[in-house]
């Protein structure tokens, strides 16, 4: 999930730092972060199979790297902290937080026995708490584990998502609400990532108090289309909750695969021309919103794509190929994107970049 607000910029970062970070790295590093407009975090695998996360230049040029115990899949950034926290695939079972800046050891968070991440979350506005999407396997359902970022992440409730397979969460700016993903692909670590409910997926998106876990709105996906997963999320500064798809059903079919709602607002899916969503292949990695310039931008692995949207229409502003395009985020100018390949925007680098890109911001 991409963070909101106003970016850091490198005088930011280096300050937020300090010169013991900065003294540890390379030459080129140091020229790199030197140079760059804006700060990111990706997880990534390595030519020898380790996983890890880099805080990486705007251009794409790694900064600083930190190892993971397994492959890691989202991000989220506190600019109340300056902490970001990156959440194993599904079915892992361990999230890590750590300081970009490199002033804090990282912490291992743990998912309770009988659960596992389903690979995002968020902090809230202040950074005091953080929330996971989760499974309760044995249960088929999803639910929102709270961890209390002031006591070492301890785990201290959970709320239920109100729907099976939970994946990508947000909190609105005011921290009132907790926005949910519900993809109703029913899982199980039994059977890895297999999809188990293939012929009866339940696909919906949700609104939850923050405070309570009470269900706010429930957006279940009409019959036609209950084979696309709903599965991410980005939010407007006009509140729109953008979100994005992934389809299960005929290859021949042409679903919408993006739209946007809000609190007392149904569902809008915009309206895609053909050759976008064939270009897409029917599947949206990624989503994420550019608040200063008004852009919503879109990534399929899938199809080798990436597309631009008028965050205010829904209109194709531009649309470009990007072989085994994977992350998206806010960039200076327009939209940042990685790929599996090892592309982030300008520059290639000996890994493959994970599916999600976070910017650093403050």
């Amino acid at each position: 999930m991409t963070c909101r607000g106003e970016a850091i910029d490198r005088r930011g970062f280096l300050k937020a730092a300090g010169i013991a970070f900065t003294a540890t790295l390379s030459p080129r590093a140091l020229m790199a972060l030197e140079r760059a407009d804006a700060v990111y975090a990706s997880g990534y695998r390595a030519p020898d199979g380790s996983f890890g996360i880099a805080t990486v230049s705007e251009r794409g040029e790694i900064v600083d790297r930190v190892a993971l115990p397994a492959r890691a899949h989202g991000m989220a950034y506190s600019a109340a902290t300056g902490r970001a926290v990156a959440f194993a695939r599904r079915p892992g079972t361990f999230a890590m937080v750590f300081d970009p800046s490199g002033q804090a050891e990282p912490v291992i968070i743990t998912s309770p026995e009988g659960r596992h991440f389903y690979g995002h979350g968020h902090f809230s506005p202040d950074g005091t708490l953080l929330y996971a999407s989760e499974n309760d396997f044995d249960g088929n359902r999803g639910m929102i584990g709270i961890y209390d970022a002031r006591d070492e992440f301890r785990r201290v409730g959970e709320f239920d998502a109100h729907g099976i397979g939970t994946h990508d969460m947000t909190v609105s700016d005011d921290g009132r609400f907790l926005v949910v993903a519900n993809g109703g692909i029913e899982t199980h670590p039994d059977f890895g990532r297999t999809k188990l409910n293939l012929d009866r997926m339940e696909p919906s998106l949700v609104l939850l108090d923050a405070k309570t876990g009470a269900l706010i709105q429930r957006h279940g996906l009409p019959p036609a289309l209950r084979q696309l997963s709903t599965r991410h999320l980005d939010i407007a500064d006009d509140g729109r909750i953008w979100f994005a798809c992934q389809w299960e059903g005929p290859r021949n079919a042409l679903p919408p695969l993006a739209g946007w709602f809000g609190h007392g607002k149904d569902l809008s899916f915009v309206s895609l021309p053909q050759e976008t969503t064939i270009r897409l292949g029917n599947y949206v990695g990624a989503i994420a919103v550019n608040r200063r310039e008004g852009l919503v931008g879109l990534t399929s692995p899938v199809g080798g794509a990436a597309v631009t949207l008028d965050a205010k229409t829904g209109a194709v502003l531009r649309e470009e190929k990007v072989r085994d395009a994977a992350g998206v985020a806010p960039a200076a100018l327009g939209i940042a994107v990685s790929s599996y390949g090892g592309q982030f925007n300008d520059t290639h680098s000996q890994v493959a970049w994970d599916q999600h890109i976070v910017r650093i911001g403050s």
